[in-house]
């Protein structure tokens, strides 16, 4: 039970933290051009990134696992391990770290088109 504990937590960290980690810039990002390149053009990258990766990963993801999380409340699914630990509320949290994703995505969006148009610095670290 403790050890399926452990992996029920790090789920939760890396699901729930992608979210945290895209607001602070701390994702992973295969940078050869975008640090030498202006703000602008970073902000340029980070809205092209957002509207044709991010976003449809994140649909795609919502898309593909509320089946999973519908039938396993349907169920009410349980580990199959002795005294096995209910899974239906860590299901749960693979859409809603995708729906904090997005959201944040959208924000980032929203910011960087800001950089765009000039509205504001990209040097500016949001409160």
């Amino acid at each position: 039970m403790y050890l399926e504990l452990q992996w029920y937590l790090f789920s939760l960290v890396f699901l729930l933290g992608a979210a945290y980690a895209l607001r602070h810039d701390e994702h992973v990002r295969v940078d050869i051009l975008y640090s030498r390149l202006s703000p602008k053009g970073r902000a340029w990258i980070n809205v092209l990134g957002t509207l044709l990766f991010l976003v449809p990963f994140c649909g795609m993801m919502l898309w593909v696992s509320w089946p999973a999380v519908m039938n396993s409340w349907a169920v009410l699914e349980v580990s199959p391990d002795p005294g096995g630990l209910p899974r239906y509320p860590l299901k749960t949290a693979i859409p809603v770290a995708f729906i904090l994703i997005l959201i944040q995505g959208f924000s980032m969006f929203i910011r960087n088109l800001a950089v765009i148009r000039g509205f504001e610095t990209a040097e500016e670290e949001p409160a």
